[in-house]
């Protein structure tokens, strides 16, 4: 496998809403895999990214906080690779955030999650953690978890937001829709 950027999967593709397989140990060129996710997610200008989201049905997926940060916030970033990530514990209070997805763009909505996680992974060196994590950090660690089990933010709207994005979502499934990115389509 050669460096490169990935389209980014387009909603309506079924590996989406398939649950991703462990990545074996010994799995071919998982250094470059890991950097050509790396580059189509800071090509996308995105905040994480999941292995369905370039068309590999993989437990792996990368955040990089650090680009949200703001001064004078308490919570810092975090740029981390997941590997075979399973959630243990979500906990704290309900928090309602805007969230959008590289494989749904021009869509937003409020989704609520528990503010707090507790997440076992292996490292990009296969080294197991169990961490927590709280805030933006937890959500789009949460996020992209989703991803890895073949779930999306948007069944995770309101019903009258689902209702209201409809139309659109038919429309990036079929393929109109225009992103700063390159896409793949079904």
């Amino acid at each position: 496998m050669k460096k490169m950027i990935f389209p980014v999967i387009a909603y309506g593709h079924p590996v989406l809403k398939k649950k991703a397989v462990d990545v074996p140990q010994d799995y071919q060129d998982l250094d470059i895999l890991m950097d050509n996710m790396w580059n189509t997610m800071y090509n996308a200008q995105g905040v994480g990214l999941a292995a369905p989201q370039i068309g590999k049905s993989l437990r792996i997926f990368i955040i990089d906080t650090l680009q949200l940060d703001e001064e004078g916030k308490e919570a810092k970033g975090l740029k981390q690779v997941f590997i075979n990530a399973e959630m243990l514990e979500e906990t704290g209070k309900q928090w309602t955030y805007e969230e959008g997805c590289l494989s749904i763009p021009h869509i937003r909505g409020d989704v609520e999650r528990l503010n707090a996680i507790t997440i076992k992974y292996l490292d990009a060196d296969f080294v197991e953690h169990t961490q927590s994590f709280e805030g933006v950090n937890a959500r789009v660690i949460q996020h992209e978890y989703d991803h890895i089990e073949g779930k999306l933010f948007t069944e995770k709207l309101k019903p009258l937001k689902k209702r209201l994005i409809q139309r659109k979502l038919e429309a990036i499934r079929k393929g109109n829709v225009k992103a700063d990115y390159r896409m793949k389509f079904i």
